[in-house]
């Protein structure tokens, strides 16, 4: 199996666009699976279209759904943090894409994000693994 490491930063962004790592990542393994992880229990990945407003849209979203305020028991760090470990339960930490020729078979207008809405650590790993098919 062959794997890799991106190092991520959210400071500026909460959605980062992740698609050019992934594709450059299989190009060139022919055809088979690539797993993406992000190891945080407070982050998770989404297939989504981006550019078109749609990362605000999911943000707002996530915003509606996990407040951030303090009705968490899970309440050490920034306020409402206890929100940002409902996260992963709602968007997975891991996908699996198919890779056909060397390319993620996503649609015309899909990407691979990572979502962090942890203000307080922006430094985030994602780990890419390719099994042959």
């Amino acid at each position: 199996m062959d794997t890799h490491e991106l190092h991520v930063d959210t400071s500026h962004r909460k959605v980062v666009d992740i698609t050019d790592d992934v594709a450059s990542f299989c190009e060139g393994k022919g055809d088979g699976l690539c797993s993406v992880f992000a190891p945080h229990a407070t982050a998770g990945l989404a297939v989504m279209e981006t550019g078109s407003g749609s990362e605000e849209d999911l943000l707002e979203a996530l915003r509606s759904l996990l407040p951030r305020d303090g009705r968490y028991r899970h309440s050490h760090g920034s306020p409402g943090h206890g929100a940002d470990h409902l996260l992963p339960a709602l968007m997975s930490p891991s996908l699996v894409l198919p890779v056909f020729a060397g390319k993620p078979a996503l649609g015309t207008w899909q990407s691979v994000v990572l979502v962090d809405t942890n203000v307080d650590n922006p430094r985030r790993r994602v780990r890419l693994s390719f099994v042959s098919g």
